[in-house]
């Protein structure tokens, strides 16, 4: 699902909507960079210019999830960080943006409230409070680990030993030798 959300040459329009892909985004403010999976350029002249394109824009972010709704607010919250983001890029508002479900492949609009985006600010400080520590949290890992994009990296595997981290890296090394 995500291979053609990341697709960055990718970019089509149709009626009153430009949709891009895999565009990177930023926050000097927040100090996070991340990539958005699809980001819908909706026309209004509310909206803000956008290069090569007639008329303004109003983004509106789109995130791709391969299961279902969560029963927390992390989806929310990434896709609003995505907002924040992208309106301090773009010198713009961004009240809403949507997540979309594989399983029941439908769309769920998120409005971006001033309590979400309070959340959103909360949870990067405390990252950037963690990192000035040197403090990596432990992994609690669950079922959802299995269709993480970052399982790779996380290794929530790892956790559940009770082996170093320099054993586990090189029984990986042996394994790939």
């Amino acid at each position: 699902m995500h291979e053609r959300t990341h697709n960055e040459l990718l970019t089509e329009k149709r009626g009153d909507v430009i949709i891009t892909r895999g565009m990177n985004i930023f926050s000097r403010q927040f100090g996070v960079v991340g990539k958005c999976d699809v980001l819908e350029f909706h026309r209004s002249d509310a909206g803000v210019p956008i290069n090569g394109w007639d008329g303004l824009w109003i983004p509106y972010p789109v995130e791709y999830k391969l299961g279902s709704p969560k029963t927390n607010n992390c989806d929310e919250a990434q896709l609003c960080a995505q907002a924040m983001c992208l309106e301090e890029m773009l010198c713009c508002e961004i009240n809403v943006g949507a997540l979309f479900y594989g399983r029941p492949r439908r769309r769920t609009v998120v409005h971006f409230t001033p309590e979400l985006r309070n959340i959103v600010r909360e949870a990067l400080k405390e990252m950037h409070q963690l990192y000035v520590r040197g403090y990596t949290p432990k992994v609690k890992s669950s079922k959802s680990c299995n269709s993480c994009s970052l399982k790779e990296k996380c290794l929530p595997v790892l956790m559940k030993s009770k082996q170093t981290v320099s054993k586990y890296l090189s029984e990986r090394v042996r394994e790939e030798v």
